[in-house]
């Protein structure tokens, strides 16, 4: 169930607001900033709060690897023949499992994609065993089975229940597929399943950079 991401639901609502208050372009730029970052923050907190008290998944997007999909000729037991993760995917992934230990996340189990990129990502975080889970396999080079994964990552994601957190590495376009989200590199989106069986967004942590 996708929603509208935090800074445009602010900055329409802070447009109005400044409208009816006769507020200058200028001071209405300064009004946009500072409610797109209060939603920001809240989006963050709402995530870490979730996280904290488990029986959630966070899907995590990989690390940074340049380049759009993989090059002609990949192959899934090649990690040579793959779109792989740049000296920055890398730090971006020990980065993010150095937050979830600092703030003391109970990652109950770590599922993968199959990709070397996410593998890799999952492997650096350093959070738990990596188990390679199909239903995450990357959703933008087997495009033709989008919907097939969507339907499959739903089912995992449904299934969880705790105790603690699933943590999930996958792909953008999965994640897309799932929530309506475009995450950046390394970003994770919290979720839980909704009653209609849907993945219900909570929250998001952006990768620090």
């Amino acid at each position: 169930m996708s929603r509208a991401a935090p800074a445009a639901v602010a900055s329409g609502a802070a447009s109005r607001a400044a409208r009816a208050a006769g507020i200058s372009r200028r001071s209405l730029a300064l009004v946009v900033l500072l409610v797109a970052t209060g939603s920001a923050r809240a989006d963050e907190a709402a995530a870490w709060a979730a996280l904290r008290q488990g029986g959630v998944v966070a899907l995590m997007r990989h690390g940074d690897a340049p380049g759009v999909g993989d090059p002609e000729g990949w192959r899934l037991d090649d990690c040579t023949t793959q779109r792989n993760l740049s000296e920055r995917g890398r730090d971006e992934a020990r980065a993010v499992g150095a937050r979830l230990r600092a703030e003391r996340i109970a990652i109950a189990r770590v599922l993968s994609s199959p990709w070397c990129r996410c593998v890799d990502t999952a492997t650096l975080a350093g959070v738990g065993p990596v188990q390679v889970e199909p239903a995450f396999a990357n959703a933008f080079a087997l495009a033709d089975r989008r919907e097939a994964l969507r339907e499959g990552g739903r089912a995992v994601i449904g299934r969880w229940r705790g105790p603690g957190v699933l943590l999930v590495v996958t792909h953008g376009e999965n994640i897309r597929a799932l929530t309506g989200r475009s995450p950046a590199t390394a970003e994770i989106v919290v979720v839980a399943s909704g009653a209609d069986g849907a993945p219900r967004e909570i929250g998001s942590l952006p990768a620090r950079r």
